[in-house]
């Protein structure tokens, strides 16, 4: 092989595990269903987060969350308790994702994602 077939080659692998890591579960995140969420709702011990835009949340939301949009929340989560578990979602499950990961860069230990998002609530 020439060194050319090589590099393209690396270069794919490369670009496939950027895309591989970015869909995969963050570590330390449970991942639940809007089944699973139905029961959940009913524990006050907890956080329900809606990271969606305030006009999406407007549009539908679930009455146990709170809108704090996921461009706002790496500055907001001074409203959150750390000591208490903190749900996250969002339309389709991607940006929830991407708040698990801000949560967890700011000391965040007990998170979990809804899987499917609004998307999947009845």
């Amino acid at each position: 092989m020439n060194c050319g077939v090589i590099i393209n080659i690396l270069l794919i692998l490369f670009l496939l595990w950027i895309v591989f890591r970015r869909f995969l579960p963050v570590q330390g995140v449970k991942q639940i269903t809007t089944t699973d969420l139905k029961s959940e709702l009913k524990n006050k011990g907890k956080q329900f987060i809606d990271v969606r835009t305030p006009h999406e949340f407007r549009t539908r939301h679930i009455k146990e969350f709170k809108n704090i949009p996921l461009s706002k929340l790496a500055h907001q989560t001074s409203q959150l308790s750390k000591d208490q578990e903190v749900f996250v979602i969002c339309q389709s499950g991607m940006r929830s994702l991407k708040a698990s990961k801000v949560l967890k860069k700011q000391g965040f230990k007990n998170i979990t994602n809804i899987k499917g998002g609004m998307n999947t609530w009845p």
